[in-house]
């Protein structure tokens, strides 16, 4: 039998509120929107280009969809219990996929596609694939506003996960972000 090659890595950029929230409870990004951050590049289409495809939750798809301009040029698929293939856009058909598997099993089902780097999004996401062991590295901006509730980033964990601070970048923005490993 050969060897079995590496599952795919799993990498998460996102903005967050300096009081740790992702988008507000009804998922809504206007806080995000409010940010002046124009001349600033803050490395998010260099980022896209080294992945082969992201996974997202149905909360983070129903936000982006809204946005009117599909933002993704790779495969995407949504995790989801409730959702189904019904509920993606004609003009997303072939773009974006439904998916009700479990982290694990969808990241073999990646490797089996040829994925090497996956860009994991959305907090219960995030959150599932870190509890799992499958993130490799995170990446956040953190934005100067205080929205005081909302969606975490982070969840409950049943262990600590040690993580390595590999740079830590400022903007005229105000927008401080770090990259970490998983230790």
């Amino acid at each position: 039998m050969g060897m079995r090659t590496a599952l795919p890595t799993g990498h998460v950029t996102m903005a967050m509120s300096l009081d740790g929230f992702i988008a507000r409870k009804d998922h809504s990004l206007d806080w995000l929107m409010k940010q002046k951050i124009e001349g600033e590049d803050h490395g998010f289409e260099e980022f896209t280009a080294s992945i082969d495809g992201m996974v997202m939750g149905s909360g983070t798809f129903k936000t982006v969809i809204k946005f009117g301009k599909w933002l993704y040029t790779k495969p995407v698929v949504v995790l989801s219990q409730s959702l189904n293939h019904t509920d993606i856009p004609e003009e997303l058909r072939g773009k974006v996929e439904v998916s009700n598997q479990k982290p694990r099993a969808l990241m073999e089902r990646f490797r089996e596609m040829g994925w090497k780097r996956v860009y994991v999004d959305g907090g219960k996401v995030v959150q599932s694939f870190l509890r799992e062991g499958l993130i490799n590295d995170i990446n956040i901006a953190h934005i100067p506003i205080l929205i005081g509730s909302g969606i975490r980033m982070f969840g409950e964990l049943s262990e600590d996960i040690d993580l390595e601070l590999i740079e830590s970048k400022t903007y005229p923005s105000g927008i401080v972000k770090t990259f970490y490993r998983i230790a």
